[in-house]
């Protein structure tokens, strides 16, 4: 069952190590949902690092130059060591390299192969009797070169210590599916509703999130955040009796429907202090808060800061 909240007694730690011409929508799509998770829940719920080969500074296939934190000997053991390659990942694939992604996926928790990045996990033996994806555009060319990989055309596949991922657009789902693993689904869905505030929350059915019934309630407390209605009135739109919206929120969110709720207005709230310079009684209207005092009380409870300290940042 997921948990709505996680609070891990140290940062997750991160290594991405990037293959010249790799994609820089990539990288961010990685980077940025790391950044959204830690200024939310205000804590290092992750680190990390970026890494080549040498230490010298790599190129993306869109000529913007990455200087790394260390080299990939030097990262050292880490929590998950994500692979990402692009264009050139057929040169790239050199006895060195094979042999130091084997050296360093024997000190990484879980490696994460991103575009062509499982091109090189696969050609050093790390994917050998496992299943795997990869850019669709090569997924019958790496079918034929690694017979010894059960190949699938998806876009996230985890078998074990090994995540292999297609692209920039799973790559976001993925670090968002990463984000509720190590904080919690509370924290997946602000940085969810950061990243894609125009669109319903991930629809993955193995996801938080990932229940029909438990998306359109999001979406109907998402719509109602100054006018909160109550719970019985949204399960009568959901069609449902109310134990069972809150038994379907807990087993898909790790939390009560009306827990949920509240943290959706908080998230609000904490995003118009962080962007606007409305006044803390206006922020408590649009929110849904009979007053900026019992604003200011649930601010603290959900974030251990009142809104003046969350707008100074």
């Amino acid at each position: 069952m997921h948990k709505w909240t996680k609070s891990p007694s140290t940062p997750v730690s991160i290594g991405f190590l990037v293959f010249d011409r790799f994609s820089n929508l990539c990288l961010a799509n990685c980077l940025e949902p790391l950044r959204a998770a830690n200024t939310v829940s205000r804590a290092r719920l992750f680190d990390w690092r970026i890494l080549t080969l040498t230490g010298a500074p790599a190129t993306s296939s869109s000529g913007i130059q990455v200087l790394p934190h260390d080299t990939l000997a030097g990262m050292g053991a880490c929590d998950y060591l994500f692979v990402l390659a692009s264009y050139d990942h057929s040169t790239q694939d050199t006895a060195a390299t094979r042999q130091a992604l084997r050296r360093a996926a024997a000190q990484a928790g879980t490696l994460v192969g991103m575009d062509t990045g499982p091109w090189l996990m696969a050609a050093a033996g790390l994917l050998n009797g496992r299943r795997a994806t990869l850019h669709w555009d090569l997924l019958d060319a790496f079918a034929e070169r690694f017979l010894q990989v059960d190949v699938e055309r998806t876009r996230t596949l985890r078998d074990g210590p090994m995540i292999t991922c297609v692209g920039a657009m799973s790559a976001l789902e993925l670090m968002l599916d990463l984000i509720a693993d190590h904080g919690g689904t509370a924290a997946r869905l602000d940085v969810e509703d950061q990243f894609m505030h125009d669109r319903p929350p991930h629809t993955r059915r193995d996801a938080p999130g990932g229940d029909a019934l438990v998306r359109r309630a999001l979406g109907v407390m998402r719509a109602h955040v100054e006018r909160p209605i109550s719970l019985d009135a949204l399960a009568k739109r959901m069609t449902c009796q109310p134990r069972t919206l809150d038994r379907r929120f807990r087993a898909a969110l790790g939390a009560s429907p009306g827990r949920v709720y509240r943290d959706i207005r908080l998230s609000e709230a904490r995003k118009l202090l962080e962007s606007t310079r409305l006044s803390i009684a206006e922020i408590a209207i649009r929110c849904g808060y009979e007053s900026p005092a019992a604003l200011a009380r649930a601010m603290r409870a959900r974030y251990g800061a009142p809104p003046s300290q969350l707008r100074q940042g």
